[in-house]
This record gives C-alpha cells, sequence and structure tokens, in this order.
C-alpha cells in the first residue's frame, strides 16, 4: 500500500471512532477508491494514561505504545498521529522511536490553529483528563502563544471528569447537557474567549452535542483536517512541511 499513514488510537475507542467518522466524512470522495488509505491501530488496552500520570505506582502506558510505534515505523508510513491527548506526555519519546516517521503532535497543532482562528482573544479556558491538566502540556503550549490560560479545575474538573470517565468510557454516551453546563461555566462563570477541549471524549461531545453558542478549539477535529490535508497533498505527489506539526526539539523527557 503506498501513501497511507498510520492512527494510533483505542485511547478511547468510542473518541477514536469519531476522528475516523470525522476524517471519512470530510474526504472528497465519489467512489472507493478516493478514500484515504490509512492503518488504524485501535489498541484498546493501553494502560489508562492519567492514572499513570497522577500515581507512577500504577502501569505504564508507555511501553505498549513504544512497541506500537516501532512496529507501524517499520511499514514505513507518511506519518502517524495518536488520537489522544494525554498520550502526548510521552511524545519525546515516542518521536524518537518513530525514527524519520513524522509524529503529529497534536497539542501543538491545536495551539497553532488558536492562533490562527482567534488572534485577538486573551483569555484561553482548558477542560481536559485530570493527566492532561497535571502534565501541563496544553497549559504550556497556549501560554507559549501569548495567551491567559484559565484552567477548568475544582467543580469543573470534577464535571469534565464524570463526562469523560462515568459517561463516555464507562457507559459510552454523551451527556450533551452536562458537556454544556462546563461549557457554559468556563464562558460566563470564568470569562473565557474561548475554550480548548483537550480530551479526545470531549471531542467525541462535541461532536455529538455541538448545539451550543460557545467557540471551541476541538483538536481531534483539527488533527483529523491535517491528517486530510497532508494525507491529499502526499497522493497528488506535493512534499509536505511537518515542522509546523511535530516537535522536533520537544525538552519533556519523562
Amino acid at each position: 500500500m503506498e501513501h497511507f499513514f498510520t492512527v494510533i488510537g483505542g485511547m478511547g475507542t468510542p473518541a477514536t471512532e469519531s476522528y475516523v467518522r470525522l476524517l471519512n466524512a470530510r474526504t472528497p470522495a465519489h467512489r472507493d477508491q478516493d478514500y484515504l488509505n490509512y492503518i488504524l491501530v485501535n489498541h484498546a488496552t493501553v494502560p489508562d494514561r492519567t492514572a499513570y500520570i497522577l500515581d507512577h505506582s500504577q502501569s505504564n502506558f508507555l511501553p505498549p505504545l513504544l512497541a506500537d510505534i516501532k512496529q507501524q515505523a517499520s511499514l514505513h508510513p507518511d506519518f502517524i498521529v495518536i488520537v489522544c491527548n494525554t498520550a502526548h506526555y510521552f511524545y519525546k519519546e515516542l518521536a524518537a522511536a518513530a525514527g524519520d516517521v513524522p509524529l503529529l503532535h497534536m497539542p501543538h497543532v491545536a495551539v497553532n490553529t488558536l492562533t490562527q482562528r482567534f488572534p485577538k482573544a486573551k483569555k484561553v479556558g482548558l477542560i481536559a483528563t485530570a493527566g492532561t491538566m497535571a502534565d501541563h502540556i496544553y497549559e504550556r503550549e497556549i501560554q507559549a502563544a501569548g495567551y491567559e490560560v484559565v484552567l477548568g479545575n475544582g467543580t469543573i474538573q470534577d464535571q469534565v471528569t464524570e463526562l469523560i470517565y462515568h459517561d463516555i468510557k464507562e457507559r459510552n454516551h454523551v451527556d450533551g447537557e452536562l458537556y454544556h453546563t462546563i461549557l457554559r461555566e468556563m464562558m460566563v462563570e470564568k470569562s473565557c474567549d474561548l475554550v480548548v477541549l483537550g480530551c479526545t471524549e470531549l471531542s467525541l461531545a462535541q461532536e455529538k452535542a455541538p448545539d451550543h453558542p460557545y467557540p471551541v478549539i476541538d483538536p481531534q477535529s483539527i488533527i483529523a483536517d491535517e491528517s486530510l490535508r497532508i494525507a491529499l497533498a502526499l497522493r497528488r505527489g506535493e512534499t509536505v512541511d511537518f515542522t509546523p506539526l511535530v516537535k522536533a526539539n520537544d525538552p519533556l523527557s519523562h
């Protein structure tokens, strides 16, 4: 198979399905052969990312992801995307394991898009898993772009955790009312100009319950668009500059 890419998913599976739905729905296809070539690795048994980040005595999710990256890199895809924000905790190690295959950095790409869409914004709200919040990956990216970060912590974090884990991961159900309540609290009570959805389960909530008036940055939707753009360009024989899509000099090492 020529000109294909690899999607590392399963963290969780419904959120990965959302990425695939967006990717396929946005592909300008009129026949089978117009769709994209990709390998989906739905690695559902990867240990919980947040559990490990908050407590290193829990199962480490790096070894299975390293094995996935090395396996897929040996097949020489055009690029690899990991559709889990929290898994980017180990981005440096995973990117090194990918070798010459570009590993897209979803938080970095999302914040680059934020700067293009909302250049005049000042206060950027962030909601995510407790693990992503503890890792500060989005917080650093947003601050480096010149914005003030407003964290969805305290009671809002409890609501976000309920939506992600109790509703979506445990019951495969999106509580649209709860999702809208969280956004309203961030926008109205915390006076944010927009909200970044720093978890792919929140991206699934956005896909299933988009009927709200609040501006959001949805990293999974953005990375689906970038995956499509890159894949189509490579299929046409064009050269793609991966520099804005990766973080070759990511200083973090866990």
